[in-house]
């Protein structure tokens, strides 16, 4: 017997939070497991996990329909909070108009609508019902909850009987007509057997298809119980509490196609037609194609600084981005000339005129002057900013721009770490501003930009391998102590698993062997590891768009703030069309420009560390000395070790100290190998003589990966675009590539008359340290 057809449609990920445990990673493997090639997300009120899941199940090879679960109230007023009644009802994109109803839906829901719950109401629903698909939902939606007046509680509620229930369906009929269907479910539970011959007899009377749902929240019938823990950890209630909120059955899983037909075996076309449902979402997102947003008032900009553009009534358009951001450029550069010796100045134009084609065509001068221009305003208003962190600094325009304060060529910084042009990549610069007064900043760009074209980005906290241990055991009673004690047996280690931790620590699999408690706390907490428990705001992310981002991607507002947040994380923003700008905030900005101040005040001194001696001896010695307490990124006691060994006597060496101190250096024995050298305790060699100029900074020590890209093109003839390639290759440990590159290398080293057998040497080399390699352009900025 053939398996027979049928899509989950009510179906909630782990996106939907504290409630939903369908793991996306997991979760095409079960449907193919039961023979399903189709499958729906109808997270409760969002589309946090939509781009996940469309790319994981479109990967799977599993056709994903993106919808949600939405809450509707019936107030004229989006916000009014008078109308504590809402239904649930569930929507699906049948193709990209629906989508982007879909994501204006989610996104008025926070912004305007939100109480207790995100909301919408019917007035905004009928606006934006274009390429929706609309179903019922649950016992929650309108049509059912008229039905269900079986209990006087209901009735008191304002459940109000079948004539209620038909009205509320030929509403929906009237803006969906046959893109509307009423949803049955049969886990078992009495409210809905009650209302099933109903739903079937306004079915007939109304014209209305009908579509067997199953209200999926968990993978398997074994997830259950963990499921009911899950919930407990949400509602923060204990799993043997009476009261708490729980399912009253055990059908809330993925059942299989054969599963379902056994439950509606007297009305199979309500399978059939969760097929059709499937077969009109022709949903075909466009992803990965990121364009930067075009700089804003550019003619103002323009004008101010006497530039011709064109006619005024003239559209916006990318060429007036690039012909003020050459001008600005040129001109900042003629103010940095002031610290360079003229005999440098035209290697400095050349280079600068280099950059600026690359940024012009890959059409990021828009982006850039974004940048320049909050960091200018930001500056102006006396905001504290950074001198740039991160490849940024690399770059000769982010310098003329005043965007960082690092000169590149002084420190051998390469612009192709920041944009590689012989690779598609986004820029990305990483600003550094006031703690205390980064806001500021961020209200500056969406003033300017438009507060529904800025939002700051989403982050999703989950249960982590400590944490689920002792969240599971408050949920089982186990004692705080004992379940303090279970959770410090997870070894301290960065991104852990329960798993590896169960084969690291002996002592885990001791204790779940002799307590039955530990054991179920340890059976559940793996089930439940990974899931998402909350929704938060990254601590520095902001994205800025052309247009309202709910054109791009669905917007949330955080409870009891007015912040706008994108409801995909940054994970996924360059696939929507977006790019994210860093917005930091430090606090010892705040510190150095009070410092600053008071030195004015004291002393009448103006300090500007662009213009001061970088080789002063007095600072050095301090450094030397190891008391450094206080001081930016070379405070910790290990810095303070590394300091005093090293004993810097210059810039480079600063810049070498803040590459050094990670786990991988110290561990691979670099840093005494460095340390050795620059003291002459072991000579200093290069494997050719055309490395002395890249290596010598470093005592012939490959420390940046800016080195391992000069390598590559010095020795192996390969340009600066493709040298980043083979870096970034190295970094993956790509091993195809890796062999690749290591045969045109070799070919490469050949060709200019090196040997080719002390290439590959140098090849494998370079390969070892590129694991290590840091990045030089944040080593220099934060020196």
């Amino acid at each position: 017997m053939s398996t027979p057809r049928f899509v989950h449609l009510h179906l909630h990920t782990e996106y939907s939070l504290l409630d939903g445990a369908n793991k996306i990673k997991d979760l095409a493997a079960c449907l193919k497991d039961r023979g399903m090639d189709t499958v729906a997300i109808s997270d409760h009120g969002n589309l946090f996990g939509a781009v996940d899941f469309y790319q994981s199940m479109q990967k799977a090879g599993i056709k994903p329909i993106i919808g949600l679960e939405a809450y509707l109230h019936e107030s004229e007023e989006l916000g009014d909070k008078s109308n504590k009644q809402r239904f649930h009802l569930c929507l699906f994109a049948k193709n990209e108009v629906g989508y982007k109803n879909l994501m204006y839906l989610s996104s008025q829901s926070y912004l305007e609508g939100f109480y207790y719950h995100p909301r919408i109401n019917k007035k905004l629903l009928a606006a934006h019902s274009e390429g929706l698909i609309c179903t019922s939902a649950c016992l929650q939606g309108e049509v059912n909850w008229h039905l269900n007046t079986h209990t006087d509680k209901k009735r008191q509620l304002g459940a109000k009987g079948y004539e209620a229930a038909k009205e509320a369906a030929r509403w929906y009929q009237s803006i969906f007509g046959e893109d509307f269907y009423l949803e049955i479910m049969r886990h078992g539970i009495e409210e809905q057997r009650l209302i099933d011959t109903d739903i079937l007899r306004i079915s007939q009377e109304l014209g209305i298809k009908v579509i067997a749902t199953n209200d999926t929240h968990y993978n398997s019938r074994e997830s259950a119980q963990a499921h009911e823990a899950f919930m407990c950890i949400s509602t923060g209630s204990q799993l043997d509490d009476p009261k708490r909120l729980k399912h009253s059955v055990k059908e809330f899983y993925l059942k299989s196609p054969e599963e379902m037909l056994a439950l509606f075996a007297d009305i199979p076309e309500a399978l059939e037609n969760t097929v059709e449902i499937a077969d009109k979402c022709t949903l075909d997102l466009q992803l990965g194609n990121p364009t930067p947003p075009n700089f804003k008032f550019a003619r103002q900009q323009a004008e101010a600084y006497g530039i011709e553009l064109p006619e005024p009534e003239a559209e916006y358009s990318f060429e007036n981005d690039s012909v003020l951001f050459r001008h600005l450029c040129q001109l900042g550069l003629k103010e940095r000339f002031k610290i360079v010796d003229e005999s440098e100045h035209e290697a400095y134009r050349e280079r600068l005129e280099v950059e600026m084609a690359i940024i012009d065509r890959m059409k990021f001068p828009g982006y850039m002057l974004i940048v320049w221009d909050f960091v200018r305003e930001a500056k102006e208003q006396g905001v504290p900013v950074g001198p740039g962190r991160g490849s940024a600094a690399g770059s000769l325009v982010s310098y003329a721009l005043k965007i960082t304060d690092i000169d590149p060529m002084r420190y051998g910084l390469l612009f192709e770490r920041f944009l590689n042009p012989e690779r598609i990549s986004m820029p990305d610069i990483d600003m550094d501003f006031c703690q205390s007064r980064r806001d500021e900043v961020i209200d500056y760009v969406a003033d300017k930009y438009g507060r529904h074209n800025v939002a700051q980005v989403i982050t999703f906290g989950s249960l982590l391998a400590k944490g689920v241990i002792r969240d599971v055991a408050r949920v089982l009673g186990v004692p705080y102590a004992e379940a303090d004690k279970m959770a410090k047996l997870i070894p301290e280690e960065l991104g852990i698993t329960l798993a590896k931790a169960y084969e690291k620590e002996p002592k885990i699999k001791e204790l779940t062997q002799s307590d039955p408690v530990a054991a179920r706390v340890w059976e559940f907490a793996l089930q439940l590891e990974g899931l998402k428990r909350n929704a938060g705001t990254h601590a520095a992310g902001l994205v800025i768009s052309n247009e309202p981002l709910w054109h791009k991607t669905p917007l949330y507002r955080p409870s009891g703030t007015q912040d706008v947040v994108t409801q995909y994380d940054g994970r996924f923003l360059e696939d929507v069309d977006l790019i994210k700008f860093d917005f930091l905030g430090l606090k010892t900005l705040t510190v150095i420009k009070n410092a600053l101040d008071w030195i004015e005040i004291r002393h009448k001194k103006s300090i500007n560390f662009s213009e001061m001696p970088m080789e002063d001896e007095a600072v050095f010695k301090t450094v030397q000395s190891g008391h450094t307490l206080g001081l930016f990124q070379i405070e910790s006691s290990g810095m303070q070790q590394l300091n005093a060994k090293m004993k810097p006597t210059n810039f480079e060496d600063l810049i070498a100290v803040l590459a050094l101190y990670r786990p991988g250096p110290m561990e691979s024995g670099m840093v005494d190998d460095f340390i050795n050298r620059k003291h002459g305790r072991e000579a200093i060699t290069y494997m050719f003589d055309d490395l002395e100029p890249i290596l010598a900074p470093t005592y012939g020590v490959i420390v940046y990966q800016e080195q391992v890209m000069q390598i590559v093109q010095t020795i192996g003839g390969f340009s600066l675009g493709k040298a980043d390639l083979v870096r970034r290759a190295m970094g993956k440990k790509k091993l195809d590539e890796m062999e690749r590159f290591r045969a045109e290398f070799a070919e490469g080293a050949a060709a200019q008359g090196h040997d080719k057998a002390k290439a590959v040497e140098l090849f494998d080399l370079i390969e070892k340290f590129a694991g290590y390699g840091f990045n030089k352009s944040h080593s220099a900025a934060y020196a």
